[in-house]
């Protein structure tokens, strides 16, 4: 699976631009805030119905503007796929396939997976447990739609149940009946949740570590740890044992909503002891241990979004970590960095020719390295 050919119209910073791709290495250089972020986030948008960023869709569109439009062409197992995406302000937004409306964006999930590294994946170590969670959901949704309907449910019945625990709060009294309702889908979904994450997690941590140690040449030992209350009790009884506490706080003190991915180095959290090339290096095997696990799961290479990785890494990890990206079991890469002499120099060292847009204000010119695949691009003048 890779990107033919992305067009935006009024998303961020850009009017008009239609960019054809090639199957390998792709990459978009230009000052900061020339716009080369925000075209890894169509692409992210156009994967997975959402920007990377910012979760308002209202906030993609252009500064006076009423709407935004993306529009991807994927080539996937030998077939033409068109995804359209359009927004316009105070309207739902629209996602659909060869011309045919999703009756739901969750079903749109997974089908053209993508796995993204930036500078504010940094927020998965210094950020709470929600922030590690959301990668674990993530990851898993992509290979697993009843996944994400699951997390739905259990989402949408813990919110009641702490409405309701407010209610007695207020009221002075507990409605029974109406607890056990929502304790009963909370204890079904959040149950599979954690028996998913457990699951996941024993395969996912195997494959980070060989991430690891390549990317550090073994300089570290890093760990991965799964923490859960249903790791030592039973959903159920947790429930029940903390119910007196639930009522005190009106929030619900056991459950999957609790889990915690720890992250660690040399016996150490990662937060306070890793530095901030462990952090990223820790970061980048991640995101790496999850394009292996999408590609093991689904069956066909994931697109492969790198943005500004070169900020923080030492030369060698550097060329450890592109040496490693443009083997055969990584597909279509996408690459922004600032400096364009240094990407062409990190890609001739290994041999790699590499597509090479120049970003300027929302402006692209393709300047191909490639000289098999003379794909262009242009972007109508603001």
């Amino acid at each position: 699976m890779y990107l033919q050919k992305l067009t935006l119209l009024n998303f961020k910073n850009y009017i008009e631009a239609e960019l054809h791709f090639n199957d390998g290495v792709n990459c978009f250089v230009g000052n900061n805030g020339a716009g080369k972020t925000n075209l890894l986030d169509a692409i992210h948008y156009l994967s997975l119905c959402k920007s990377y960023f910012n979760p308002v869709d209202s906030q993609q569109i252009r500064y006076e503007q009423d709407y935004f439009m993306l529009q991807g062409v994927f080539e996937k197992g030998g077939n033409e796929e068109v995804i359209f995406c359009g927004l316009k302000k105070n309207q739902k937004k629209q996602f659909k396939r060869n011309k045919k409306d999703y009756g739901r964006l969750v079903d749109h999930i997974g089908q053209f997976p993508l796995v993204m590294i930036s500078p504010y994946d940094i927020s998965l170590v210094i950020e709470g447990s929600e922030e590690r969670r959301k990668f674990v959901d993530n990851v898993i949704s992509q290979t697993d739609n009843r996944y994400l309907d699951m997390l739905i449910v259990y989402n949408k019945n813990l919110a009641n149940r702490n409405s309701l625990l407010r209610q007695f709060a207020d009221r002075g009294a507990v409605d029974e009946d109406l607890l056990s309702i929502y304790d009963e889908q909370i204890i079904s979904a959040g149950t599979a949740i954690y028996h998913k994450r457990k699951a996941f997690l024993e395969t996912f941590t195997e494959i980070f570590n060989k991430h690891y140690k390549y990317i550090s040449a073994e300089a570290e030992q890093v760990t991965l740890v799964y923490e859960s209350q249903l790791n030592t009790e039973d959903f159920a009884a947790g429930l029940k044992r903390t119910l007196a506490k639930d009522r005190v706080l009106q929030r619900t003190n056991f459950g999957i909503h609790k889990d915690e991915l720890e992250f660690g180095i040399h016996g150490y959290a990662l937060k306070k002891f890793g530095s901030q090339g462990q952090q990223k290096s820790f970061l980048i095997a991640l995101k790496l241990a999850q394009y292996s696990y999408l590609y093991q799961v689904k069956g066909f290479k994931p697109l492969l979004l790198l943005d500004d990785i070169f900020d923080k890494l030492d030369d060698l990890r550097i060329k450890k970590l592109m040496q490693m990206v443009v083997q055969d079991n990584f597909g279509q890469i996408f690459i922004t960095d600032t400096n364009r002499e240094r990407t062409e120099k990190v890609f001739n060292e290994i041999g790699v020719p590499i597509n090479v847009f120049e970003v300027y204000r929302g402006e692209i010119v393709a300047m191909d390295k490639d000289p098999v695949d003379k794909s262009e691009s242009m972007n109508k003048k603001q």
